[in-house]
This record gives C-alpha cells, sequence and structure tokens, in this order.
C-alpha cells in the first residue's frame, strides 16, 4: 500500500513538473465600432476630384482584432524554447478570417542575455514606433507617421511609410542593460535560377530574384525618459522584371508602388527616431519617419517621404484617458518628374476604460495634402496633391 501511494506520488510529482515546464498561452483583441470616413482625392481631370463618404459598423478602429498563441517550454540551464502564432481578424465580414498571418516565429531564449527567432516578425521600426505614438498605433486617419486611408502625402495605406513585418527573417532581442535594449534583424529570401526553354512556347530567363534587408534598433530608459531609434533597408533585386524606377510614375502612386514586390531592382532606406517623457498628470511624445527609395540602375532616380509628429495622452480621471496629436511632412520624387507635396494632420481621441481589458473608444481625425501646382493632371494624381480625409470612430475593445 506503501508503494502504490509512493508511486501516485511520484508520478504526480512528475506531471507537475512537466507541466511547469511547458505552458501556452491564448491571447487576443476583438475591436468593433461604428465609422464614418470622408475622403476627397484628384482625378486626371484637371481641378475634378473625386469624392466620397462612407458609413458603417466595422471593426478594428482603435486596434487591428488579433488571435493569437505563444508557447514556451524550460530546457534548463536559463534557456527556453519559444513561439509565437498571431493571426488578424475581421470580425464584422460576411465571414470571419483566419490565417492572416501577422507574426508566427520559433526561437529560444537565454536567460539574462535576450532572444533569437525565425520567422514572419515585426520590424525595429514597428517596434519602436508602437511604444512611441500618442495614438497608441489606432486605424483612424490623422497620423502621419503611420498613415492610414485616405492621404497623408499619397499614401492610402500604413504599410506604405514604412515596412511594419517581414517573412523569411532572423531576429535577435537583447535584455536590459543599463537602460539600453537593442534589437537586429536579417531577410533573406532568394531564388538563382537558369534559362529554360520547353521549345515551343517560351523562355524564361535565368539570373537573380533577391529579397534582403536588415534592421538596427535601440532604446533607452532613464526614470521617466524613453528614447527609441531604429533603422532598415531593403533591396529587391529581379533580373526577369521589367525596370522599374522610384519616380512619380511609379512610386508616388498610392495603393501599390510603395510595397516592395512592386518595386523591384530598388533600394528602401527607412529610419525612425521617437522619444515620450512622462510629467505624471500627462506624457508627452515625439516623433520622426523618413523613407527613401532610390533606384538600383539610377540613383539621381528617387522618391522619399518624411514626417514629424507631436502629442500627448493622459488620464483626466481614473477611467477616462485622451490623447491628441498633430503632425506635418512632405513627400518628394526625382525622375520623370519633381513634385513635391506637403501634408498635414491631427487626431483626438479618448478610452472610457470599463475594466483593465474592456474600453469604449471615440476617436477624430483629419489629414490635408497640398497640390502639386505647376505639373501635369496625371502626375497631380500620382502625387497625391490636394488630398483630404476626415473620420471619426465610436466602438468598444476588448483584450483577452
Amino acid at each position: 500500500m506503501k508503494k502504490s501511494l509512493l508511486a501516485v506520488a511520484a508520478i504526480g510529482a512528475f506531471a507537475s513538473a512537466a507541466q511547469a515546464q511547458s505552458s501556452v498561452t491564448v491571447y487576443g483583441i476583438l475591436d468593433a465600432g461604428f465609422s464614418g470616413l470622408s475622403t476627397s482625392t484628384p482625378t486626371t481631370a484637371s481641378g475634378s476630384v473625386n469624392k466620397a463618404t462612407t458609413t458603417k459598423f466595422g471593426d478594428s478602429y482603435e486596434q487591428s482584432s488579433r488571435l493569437g498563441f505563444k508557447g514556451q517550454e524550460d530546457l534548463g540551464g536559463g534557456l527556453s524554447a519559444v513561439f509565437t502564432i498571431e493571426t488578424g481578424l475581421n470580425n464584422t465580414g460576411t465571414t470571419m478570417s483566419l490565417m492572416n498571418n501577422r507574426q508566427s516565429f520559433v526561437g529560444v531564449v537565454k536567460k539574462g542575455l535576450g532572444q533569437a527567432a525565425i520567422g514572419t516578425q515585426y520590424t525595429p521600426i514597428h517596434i519602436a514606433f508602437g511604444a512611441t505614438d500618442p495614438g497608441a498605433n489606432n486605424n483612424v486617419v490623422g497620423n502621419v507617421v503611420r498613415p492610414q486611408t485616405g492621404t497623408a502625402g499619397g499614401q492610402t495605406s500604413a504599410s506604405f511609410a514604412y515596412t511594419i513585418s517581414t517573412t523569411n527573417t532572423l531576429t535577435a532581442q537583447s535584455n536590459s542593460f543599463a537602460g539600453f535594449k537593442f534589437n537586429a534583424q536579417y531577410t533573406q529570401n532568394g531564388v538563382d535560377q537558369t534559362q529554360r526553354d520547353n521549345g515551343t512556347t517560351y523562355a524564361t530567363n535565368g539570373g537573380n530574384t533577391n529579397f534582403t534587408g536588415y534592421g538596427l534598433g535601440a532604446n533607452y530608459t532613464w526614470n521617466k525618459l524613453f528614447a527609441t531609434v531604429a533603422y532598415q533597408s531593403f533591396k529587391l533585386e529581379n533580373n526577369n522584371a521589367a525596370t522599374l524606377t522610384p519616380t512619380v510614375a511609379s512610386v508616388g502612386s498610392p495603393g501599390t508602388t510603395w510595397s516592395e514586390a512592386s518595386l523591384p531592382n530598388t533600394t528602401d532606406r527607412q529610419w525612425y527616431a521617437g522619444t515620450t517623457y512622462d510629467f505624471g498628470i500627462v506624457k508627452a511624445y515625439a516623433n520622426y519617419i523618413n523613407r527613401k527609395v532610390t533606384s538600383g540602375l539610377n540613383s539621381n532616380n528617387f522618391a522619399s517621404r518624411i514626417a514629424q509628429q507631436i502629442g500627448v495622452r493622459s488620464f483626466i480621471t481614473p477611467t477616462v484617458e485622451g490623447w491628441a496629436s498633430v503632425g506635418n511632412g512632405r513627400y518628394d520624387a526625382f525622375g520623370a518628374s519633381t513634385p513635391t507635396v506637403n501634408f498635414n494632420a491631427w487626431q483626438l481621441g479618448s478610452n472610457y476604460w470599463l475594466s483593465k481589458r474592456t474600453n469604449l473608444y471615440a476617436i477624430y481625425g483629419q489629414t490635408l495634402t497640398s497640390s502639386a501646382s505647376g505639373i501635369a493632371a496625371s502626375v497631380q494624381v500620382d502625387a497625391g496633391g490636394g488630398a483630404k480625409a476626415s473620420q471619426y470612430a465610436m466602438g468598444v475593445r476588448h483584450t483577452f
């Protein structure tokens, strides 16, 4: 009898130890609400504009809805294996969309040193911006560093201000040392193929199709001051693609041309700086973003976008939080034509916290670009000149 009890106790202890060594956490965000968006964009007909107003129940206004799984296994000696799988959610569409890959990586963590991981991961700039944005990385018009649909220097998507994430990426993140933390990334996805011919209908030219990149980031915390800086550079080489250069015709056109996949034979350099200071009753923010895409065949052909922003965020009462931001910037291109477009934007927002995990929100923002005068109407459209947008959103967000 005693031996049986000892065996049961031993098995129970072993099971408890095994469970303590490995864990999986399910987390997510559900954000849904109502929004009204008004946009005005120039057309190819000189002097005319396209105006549109959209009102709808939607999702992901304050924060993108998502579902994620995080796991960690203790390997002993201060070493752990970790993984993250995170998909975006569209919770107000006709069907629930899954496997919209936000992050998916596996790696190891060394206690006292840091983490290394491989997979689809956020870039150093996106990590830095998330820590220093007064609007907490929301998806409403009015932020010049990460613009949303409408204007902001000819861009129609947040991803066109900087690269948010990359696939085929190795990252490293350090622990904090004397207030400093560092992170780095290296991206590699290359194909080298030979020419082939099936003898009847087509031939495929050989050569390289490479997408490579790297990034570096650092931040420093001292009492109530936080400062961060990040730089990343990506290069796309495609010997088989038609030659594209980042002139107004290729980069200025919003919607597709700022993505790396549509700009072969270019180098895309981006850097960011941000800081916050907590005064106690209010927290102050400052941001700067710079992106320049240069032709690999002719360095005189380029397009660039810079923007700067300041803001504040504060708890007005223990349950009511508010923020405000204002910023401006400029879009330049040199090549077939050389337009300059200036833009500005501002945003106001508030949260009413029902609990630590659930809040109601209200956000309003505007953005406006100047006209690119003295150039052809088609170039005016490509450069985003004369566009403007305003948006409000109200909703509820729950985190788990």
